[in-house]
């Protein structure tokens, strides 16, 4: 699997880590990230498929 390295401000990473840990909706500040992406590019693909950009 390709690494990604992104600059992101300490905010974001703080509020992020609210939801990381045993018990909490993500494994880790990773998956939690891959799993913001997976669910911006399904909206991403909704919007296309609403505009005729993009074949259902």
């Amino acid at each position: 699997m390709p690494k990604v390295s992104l600059d992101m401000p300490q905010e974001l990473v703080n509020d992020l880590r609210i939801h990381v840990g045993d018990e909490k909706k993500f494994v880790s500040l990773a998956d939690a990230i891959r799993t913001a992406c997976r669910k911006l590019l399904d909206q991403l693909d909704s919007i296309d498929l609403m505009h005729g950009r993009r074949d259902a």
